[in-house]
């Protein structure tokens, strides 16, 4: 399960699609495992995404995430919402076609950023796939913040 911001707790998550349906290989748990051998590996099709139900407000003030080259996102759509709402845009994220670990961070201090947001709930939307048949892999996804 997904770490929470801060609070050692675990979020649902949903995936768009898992490869093959092979949930025991390529499903969504892998992206929280902290394995540098496991990914969540998303089928083909354009706009595959994850979200993010935490369980406490939170306000999110990074993004860690962990493609694997050649299966990344050129356009992440980041939305959220409070509890009951309707998801809103939040930012776009232009991550790099690279297995290294990128880390979004605020106020411009490098990497890609994020504006700090206060939700129950985050949507990331993988846009534009570096891969021709539109798979997504992800080795690592982390959301940093505190519980309010």
């Amino acid at each position: 399960s997904p770490s929470c911001p801060r609070d050692g707790g675990t979020c649902p998550c949903r995936v768009s699609s898992v490869l093959n349906r092979d949930v025991k290989q390529f499903g969504k748990k892998h992206m929280f495992d902290a394995s540098e051998e496991t990914c969540w590996n998303s089928d083909q099709g354009p706009c595959q995404w994850v979200t993010l139900d935490f369980p406490h407000t939170v306000k999110v003030s990074q993004l860690h995430i962990q493609f694997q080259g050649g299966f990344s996102s050129r356009l992440c759509t980041l939305e959220g919402c409070r509890a009951g709402e309707e998801p809103v845009k939040i930012s776009d994220l232009y991550p790099e076609d690279i297995n290294a670990m990128q880390i979004s961070l605020l106020k411009g201090l490098g990497g890609f950023q994020v504006e700090e947001t206060v939700l129950d709930k985050l949507k990331i939307t993988f846009q534009k796939s570096t891969d021709f048949f539109g798979r997504i892999v992800v080795y690592h996804l982390g959301v940093l913040g505190e519980r309010l």
